[in-house]
Order: structure tokens, then sequence, then C-alpha cells
């Protein structure tokens, strides 16, 4: 018997003979707590900075500095804490986490990524060990910690200390774990000026700790990407309002707060070049730059205005640059909503029950009924059945100030339940509920079986003794059945898939990210290795499991899968050896994911 078996088994006995009584308990549904999974709204943040001299040719305009500051400016006024690492093969400069209190403090972190200087050497596993224990030793538990790392290329060590790349890799997965078991998520940025970024390594790090990988190679794509981190961390998103090519006059552009829960609006103003701007709000009173509500930074790459409790509606705002100078504007909301799933009743459930379920969000602790809110957001139920992994969307209705549906248990199994809404510029997704039906419970004895308990008074076997001996079949039974199920359910994959992601819109194509599959483990989906993206959620719809012979089998039903140039039937499983390649065009969003599997 392996490990597992001689483990499960007097487990099992145990559970069996000592605690029948509380079997029926053991099909209740979840505790429902109404602790919610949305995004705080507080950061902790830690900005690690590579600051080798490799960085004056990758970076030679320093965008990347003006990134890291436009980040901590899209922070909220007060609450927040960011920390800085700056490092080449050792720490060359730190700044504690620092709690953002006012526009001076902002200010403070700012002027110390000024104030780095560059010098030789690289060495990541140095600023991600160091980056993890500040939020160690700094973190507030009721905030959301992230780490940022800005990397432009390979580690590059000093001979003289007698430092290796085994030693180093060391460090960083120590680190790593340490981040993971922590939940540190780590945003990496890949600075690939030179074309010989590690992309793999990086992209290993975000994927390890749930955090997500950009690769880009030029600084100027830097302030969008450090957008993208800010919102993907806040459950936001990054709403594009307008690119413009400046004529050296005032251009109006439409800015449009959706509703009155917007705690803040960032508008950054992207430009190589120097603008101003005019901001007239939905009444048509011109407001002031900068006043009690709006507030400004500047930096020579972006303007950014932040509009604090803004009000609901179309807001006009004036932009006048440089003639011929680009000039890209993006809106950021910052909410403090969150979404529970109402508590469903402790009981036992089966195949066949009909479970009643409601959400709400909530802001600073009170539930929100503003019906408006509620109708402009798409809500669904997702119902993952914890036995067989399928995951079930269900449209809830919101109408009524909240979020409502019906949930039919469709087997005796386990499932999963959890609401998500999201509208243009934000989505939250809220606490998991376990509902468990595995079955009705003990069956009582039957009429037969009464004279064998009578019997038992004599000779022979006595009732309590086939109790016993049915119970030790019984174990024997589930444990061999636990163990095949683990067993299959812990089947691991083989080799790498090659993703990229073409844009039906522009044409480009982002640059091919080498997925190793031998972390995954019985299965996993599509979403899963596109490391979550929101936009990209339809793509959860393909599941992959291992196959015989080193093969890749994929399934789906309601998407669709493309394999040479031709459409492919995913929904009894297709089947991938190493070379094969497919596409898989989403139809939420204009683009197809291109996978090639490889062993």
């Amino acid at each position: 018997m392996t490990l597992l078996g001689r483990v499960l088994v007097p487990l099992l006995a145990v559970l069996v003979l000592l605690v029948p009584a509380a079997v029926p308990s053991a099909y209740a549904a979840g505790s429902g707590s109404a602790a919610s999974a949305g995004a705080s709204s507080q950061i902790d943040a830690v900005l690690v900075l590579d600051v080798s001299n490799s960085m004056k040719k990758s970076d030679p305009g320093g965008i990347a500095d003006e990134a890291m500051k436009m980040f901590i400016d899209m922070l909220s006024t007060k609450g927040d804490k960011v920390g800085v690492v700056a490092y080449t093969d050792k720490v060359q400069r730190e700044k504690a986490l620092l709690t953002i209190n006012s526009a001076s403090d902002k200010q403070d972190l700012k002027n110390f990524i000024d104030g780095l200087d560059k010098g030789p050497y690289t060495d990541i596993a140095v600023g991600v060990d160091e980056a993890v224990k500040v939020l160690q030793n700094g973190s507030d538990p009721s905030h959301e910690p992230m780490i940022v790392l800005l990397a432009d290329g390979n580690n590059d060590f000093n001979e003289s200390t007698g430092r290796t790349e085994s030693q180093s890799s060391q460090e960083l997965d120590a680190a790593v774990q340490t981040a993971k078991k922590n939940g540190y998520p780590i945003y990496t940025i890949g600075l690939n000026a030179d074309g010989k970024l590690n992309k793999n390594s990086l992209s290993a790090l975000s994927t390890e700790t749930g955090g997500k990988a950009f690769v880009t190679d030029s600084a100027d794509d830097l302030p969008q990407i450090l957008s993208e981190i800010f919102a993907d961390h806040l459950k936001l998103k990054v709403v594009p309002v307008q690119s413009i090519t400046a004529n050296g006059a005032y251009q109006e552009v439409t800015v449009n707060v959706p509703n009155a829960s917007v705690l803040e609006a960032n508008i950054s103003i992207i430009s190589s070049q120097p603008v101003t701007a005019k901001l007239t709000d939905p009444s048509g009173k011109e407001v002031a730059i900068p006043s009690n509500n709006v507030l400004l930074s500047k930096s020579s790459t972006y303007s950014l205005l932040k509009l604090l409790s803004p009000q609901e509606g179309d807001w006009k705002l004036q932009v006048k640059g440089v003639p011929k100078d680009k000039i890209d504007i993006n809106l950021i909301f910052n909410y403090d909503l969150d979404l529970q799933l109402e508590a469903i009743p402790s009981k036992t459930y089966k195949k066949g029950d009909t479970i009643p379920v409601s959400a709400h969000l909530f802001s600073n602790g009170t539930q929100v009924t503003e019906q408006e809110l509620y109708g402009q957001m798409k809500a669904v139920l997702l119902a993952t059945d914890l036995d067989t992994g399928k995951t079930e969307e269900l449209p809830l209705d919101n109408s009524g100030g909240e979020f409502k549906g019906n949930f039919e248990v469709k087997d005796n199994h386990n499932y999963q339940v959890k609401v998500r809404a999201e509208e243009s510029s934000f989505y939250r997704e809220s606490n998991a509920v376990e509902v468990k039906a595995g079955g009705s419970g003990t069956p009582a004895p039957s009429a037969s079986q009464a004279p064998l308990e009578q019997a038992g008074t004599g000779g022979g076997l006595s009732w309590t003794k086939i109790v016993l001996i049915a119970a030790a079949i019984l174990i024997l039974a589930v444990a061999a059945a636990v163990w095949m199920f683990l067993k299959k359910a812990n089947k691991g994959f083989v080799g790498q898939l090659v993703v990229e992601v073409l844009d039906a819109n522009t044409g480009e194509k982002t640059y091919p990210q080498y997925k190793k599959l031998n972390g995954f483990r019985g299965k996993f989906n599509l979403h899963q290795l596109l490391q979550l993206a929101p936009e990209l959620k339809e793509s959860e719809k393909l599941v992959f499991t291992p196959g015989a012979g080193d093969r890749l089998v994929l399934r789906g039903s309601d998407i669709a899968v493309e394999k040479s140039g031709r459409a492919a039937d995913a929904s009894r499983g297709l089947e991938l050896k190493s070379g094969d390649r497919i596409s898989v065009p989403l139809r939420s969003v204009d683009k197809t994911i291109l996978l090639e599997y490889l062993v």
C-alpha cells in the first residue's frame, strides 16, 4: 500500500467508528460567512527596481522611474503603504513601508526614487528576497500586499564575490515560497530592450505567487503596464478614454463617472511633452486644477488628475499639448466596494433541491441599496461541482437592489458557489460557500436485519460484530476509492504550452510565453494559464487534462477551437501531441489565443 493508503485507512477508521453521530452535520452547507473575498481598498506595495547600469541603455529617458511615481500617485490619498527596494547584485537603497497620509508622503517616496543611483551587476534574488522581508516586517494584515518587480535582463554576478547562479536560484526559490505562503503576489515587468530577457524566469515568479507577468521592448509602455497592475490588484479595470494627437489648442474629451459609489477617479494623461488641462463638472461648472476635490500630480511624462468623491455624470476634460505629440488618456476608478454572498442555510441537500442565493454590495461596511448601481452590473453565480471540476455560470437578476437567483443541485455532489459581478470599470467576486449534497445519510436497518441483532445474545456473530465487519469493509472500499480518485486527480503534466495573444483589431501579437505544465495536477483551464486576466475570462471554458503517451487532452463546450485552420470539436476531448498548434478565438473580446504544445 502507498504512504497515502497507510495514512488514510486508519484515519477513516477513526472517523467512522468514533464520529457516526456527526454524519448528518457533515453534509451541511458551509458556514456562509459574510466575510468578503473582495479586494481591500488599502494596498501595501513594495516597488522593486533594477538599478543596474544596463538600465541606462534600456531606459535612457528614465521612464521606469516615472511609471513607478505615477503608480504612487494613483494610490489613495490616505492609508496605503509603499516601500521601495533598489537592487543590483545587492540592495543599493531601501525604504521601508511608509504609510501615506498626505501629498508630502507621496512626494517623499517620489523624491527617493529620483535619488536612486545606478550600479554594476544584477541579482534578481536579492531584490525579491528583500521585498518579501519588507512586507513581513511592516505589512498591515487588513491590507492587500503586493510586490512589483522591474527587471531589464538576466543575472550578472560580480566574480570577486563567488556568487553562483545556483546560490541565487536557491535564495529566489526560498523568497518565492515565503511570498506564496504569506499571500504576496509578485507582479513582474520585463523590460526586454536588448532581447536578452529571461521571460520564463520572470513569468514563473508571477505564476507561482498569483501575480501577473508583463513583458515589453520599450520603456514607453511602462506607465500603461503600471496602470494595469494597479487596476488588477484592486479588481478594477483600466478604462481607455481617448488617444489624441495634440495640435497646440485645447481638445475636449468626455470622462464619464458611472455612479455615486466612486471614491476616486484617476485620470492619467501620458505624453512625452508637457500638457495643460481644464476640467468641467457634469453641471457645466469649470473646476479649478488643483482644488480641494481635484488633485494634480505632474512629471515629465505624465499628468495625473485625482477626482475625490466625484459627481456622477459626464465630466469634460480639455487637454492642450505640443503639436504632433501623442497623448493617451486613461481612467481608473477606485471603489470601496465588497461583494458578499448571503449565508446559505446549513442543512442536508440532495439532488433536485433548489437553493435561493442572494448577494449584496457593501461600501465601508454598509450595504449598498442603490438599484441603479446593481442595474449597471452583470452578475453570475459560479457553481463549481467539486466532484467533477466543472463550473456552471448562472445569470442572476440585478433589478431589485441585489443580485439574486436560484441554484439547483443537479447531482448528489459537493459544490462551491460564489457570485461575480462586473461592469465597465470594475469587477468583484464574493466569498465562496460550499454546498454539500453527498447523500441522505446512513439508512435505517431493514426488517430482515432485526433478527440478527436479537440472535446476537446467543452464539455466532452478534449484530455488533457484523456492523464492525461491514464498517471495516466499507472503510477499505472508501480508502481505495479515495486513493484512486486522488491518484487520478493529482496526475501530473509534462511539457509546456507556448502562448501568444493576437489582437484582431490591431493585428498585434504578444511575445511568446512558455508556460511549463509540471506545476499543474489533475487539470487546469486556459484562464488559469493566462494568469486569470479578467478580459479573457471566457477562456476558462477550455479545460486541459493529461493524456496517455505525454499527450494533452482539452475539452470545452460553448467555446471555439481551431486546429490546422479548421474548426475542431473539443466537446468530446481533443488530443494534442508535441508540435500540435491550436487557436482559440474569444467571442467576448476581439482576441485569439494561439497555443503550441511542446514536450
